[in-house]
């Protein structure tokens, strides 16, 4: 622990920045691609003048800082001083010795690889509790107090910056490239937040229910819930079965609910961010049961 914070989270943050600040300037940057939020206004001001995005990088952000210091309390204040910072460094360092990468006649390649970079970055700066500042802090803000996604709200205010951008030093080639940059970064945070691993729910409905929850625990290993249930049509009650299990799993859950039931009803749907008995992973990356 440093001044209160973990180490883990500070090593994250400072990587995220690295992979932020790679994709701005080796996609962003060298292929003339716009970029929404802050780092939108800071490309515009380096586009048209030549100013060092990793200056007004700075200079943005200190007014939205004391924002962040009033909403987002003091250890989030500081992964965001963190982050902020290390994101101007890097992109420093990375403009001092830049890789050649040249993608000119592959926008479509161009714009793919500044999303995912951007959206890579910017997630795991986000999943280990800090931000890069800017339109992060309010995205930050707007997530905690109205509940929407991180990358949605980014997004939108990525739209006004990248409108202003093509009315000003883009062409209209150049802004569509970049709204789809921007729309595979988002996406990609959104990937990152809710987790790497997803997992499927199965809500089950059937008259063998005790036989599949049976079957179900014993060949997979799974828990299973029983949930009262009453049919609107019949008003028969039924018992109503929910397990969540990895997505590779899932056809072999099927199988053994049609080797018991070919009637049964079935619902699969997605579940990210699975965490708990039998998803929680130790230190050797095995599922925790107790």
């Amino acid at each position: 622990m440093v001044f209160g914070l973990r180490i883990k989270n500070i090593l994250f943050i400072l990587l995220g920045a690295a992979i932020f600040s790679f994709g701005i300037v080796h996609f962003n940057m060298q292929n003339n691609l716009g970029e929404g939020g802050f780092t939108g206004i800071t490309l515009i001001l380096y586009f048209a003048f030549h100013w060092d995005p990793a200056i007004t990088n700075i200079i943005l952000n200190v007014p939205v800082l004391f924002i962040g210091w009033k909403f987002l309390g003091r250890n989030t204040f500081l992964y965001t001083i963190i982050g902020t910072f290390a994101v101007s460094l890097f992109l420093s360092l990375f403009q001092i010795n830049p890789f050649p990468i040249n993608l000119e006649n592959d926008m479509t390649l161009a714009a793919l690889f500044a999303g995912v970079f951007i959206g890579v970055g910017l997630g795991i700066v986000f999943r280990y509790g800090g931000t890069t500042g800017g339109v992060d802090i309010i995205a930050r803000i707007v997530h905690k107090y109205i509940g929407w996604s991180m990358g949605k709200t980014m997004f939108l205010f990525d739209f006004i910056v990248i409108a202003t951008s093509v009315f000003t030093i883009l062409q209209l080639e150049q802004g569509m490239y970049t709204l789809v940059a921007v729309y595979v970064g988002a996406r990609v945070i959104d990937f990152i937040q809710e987790g790497a691993y997803s997992a499927r729910g199965a809500t089950i409905i059937s008259a063998k229910s005790d036989a599949i929850a049976a079957k179900i625990m014993n060949t997979m290993d799974r828990g299973v819930t029983v949930l009262d249930g009453r049919g609107s049509f019949t008003g028969e009650k039924r018992d109503v079965l929910y397990c969540v299990v990895g997505r590779n799993e899932i056809v072999k859950l099927k199988n053994i609910i049609n080797g018991i039931d070919p009637h049964a009803f079935v619902a699969v749907s997605s579940v990210h961010d699975v965490v708990g008995e039998g998803f929680t992973l130790d230190e050797n990356k095995n599922p925790i049961h107790h």
